[in-house]
């Protein structure tokens, strides 16, 4: 690997820092995106059952915060359940939209890196082929000179590739996982609203 690098000279080190960031984000997000993490599907029967037992409580609302990214909102549905419903549901979705945000930390970054990264390749590429030219010269040739250019141009396209692919990935990936778990909280959220509300059971 090192060797690689040092074939593919210094236009190659942002690449290497991008794909270092990528694998960061990539850990981080799978780890902070789980569904027991995010939205957990027993919390809403959890909370029917404590609200049988003592009903809305300050310790209660607690808990929830502390729960996860689904109970931050059911804690805010609760904290907001003597006013009317329309002002419950402005209050879960302004939760709503902290946690989606909360949600989406690093992922722009990662889309950029998917982006950029064939850019930098071909940066590469260019420098490559300007020092591949650079080898010749009136008195012939340098061969050293211009097999570097080739190693140089080709190490840095396939690097560009091979950080921009997955990187790609793993940015539809947590936008689809994303969205879908946004939504299966927004269900939750109406059916505690309706709970609250006197309208189910």
């Amino acid at each position: 690997m090192w060797e690689i690098i040092l074939a593919a000279g210094w236009p190659i080190w942002p690449l290497v820092i991008a794909s270092v960031i990528a694998v960061a984000i990539i850990g981080e997000r799978s780890f902070a995106l789980r569904e027991n993490v995010v939205s957990p599907k027993n919390l809403l029967p959890e909370l029917q059952a404590w609200l049988a037992k003592g009903g809305i409580t300050k310790d209660t609302i607690n808990r929830l915060e502390q729960h996860s990214l689904l109970g931050r909102v059911f804690a805010t549905a609760l904290a907001n359940a003597k006013n009317s419903r329309e002002v419950t549901k402005e209050s879960i979705e302004e939760t709503a939209r902290a946690v989606a945000h909360q949600m989406e930390r690093y992922l722009s970054t990662l889309g950029t890196i998917a982006t950029v990264s064939p850019l930098l390749g071909l940066l590469g590429t260019v420098i490559g082929m300007v020092e591949l030219f650079g080898a010749f010269t009136t008195q012939g040739h340098d061969v050293a000179q211009f097999a570097r250019g080739i190693s140089v141009a080709l190490y840095n396209t396939a690097a560009g590739i091979v950080v921009a692919v997955p990187a790609m990935i793993a940015y539809r990936y947590f936008r689809t996982k994303v969205d879908a778990l946004l939504i299966e909280m927004e269900q939750q959220a109406i059916k505690l609203v309706e709970i609250i509300h006197g309208e189910r059971q």
